[in-house]
């Protein structure tokens, strides 16, 4: 285990110096305790990046598996050495873009951490994978800030896409099928759990 937790160390460092998008460890907490009190055993992950939350999660004892996507070919490279590296048997990577693939498992939890326009777009293709008391969560909701001040934002790119995710929370907020909780660790969790279950 020590061995694993320097690996772990290791991944979480190399993304900090190299400027890659990995969760932060009060998330992976938050996350972890999630799981824990949900009973949740298996996750489908959008959005690998190098492979840090997979195996942070991979380690919680009780998930039997985790499948999670990268498109990106050096990330999923790094994810796959990474993988190797932790001997972890419970982790089955994907390497194709997430609006491409098609996936007939049904998991207890749906973790979106990719493209942040395309959050609507995953939600709602990937909420078909989700067992009855299945939760999906979805991270970067603050967007390091932005999110609720895109008015102000010069840059339109960035404007265009923290708008995007604006219109996100408003389909979080209406939408008549989730209750969704928000969570104010790391760059804000939105947590949603099917209603009248």
């Amino acid at each position: 285990m020590d061995r694993l937790r320097e690996l772990i160390n290791d991944i979480r460092e190399y993304g900090i110096k190299n400027n890659v998008p990995i969760m932060s460890e009060d998330t992976i907490e938050k996350i972890n305790e999630i799981i824990n009190t949900n009973n949740i055993k298996t996750i489908l992950e959008i959005g690998t990046a190098i492979g840090y939350s997979t195996i942070c999660f991979a380690c919680n004892k009780n998930i039997t598996k985790i499948t999670s996507i990268e498109r990106d070919n050096n990330r999923y490279s790094l994810a796959v050495n990474n993988v190797v590296s932790s001997s972890l048997k419970n982790i089955d990577l994907i390497h194709d873009d997430a609006e491409n693939v098609i996936i007939k498992d049904k998991y207890d939890l749906v973790i979106i951490d990719a493209a942040k326009s395309q959050n609507l777009k995953f939600f709602n293709k990937y909420k078909e994978n989700l067992n009855k008391n299945g939760i999906i969560i979805i991270d970067n909701l603050s967007f390091h800030g932005y999110v609720g001040k895109s008015s102000e934002i010069k840059s339109r790119n960035l404007r265009q896409m923290v708008r995007k995710i604006e219109k996100f929370i408003d389909f979080l907020d209406t939408n008549q099928e989730f209750d969704v909780e928000y969570i104010e660790v790391g760059d804000k969790l939105g947590v949603c759990k099917r209603k009248n279950i």
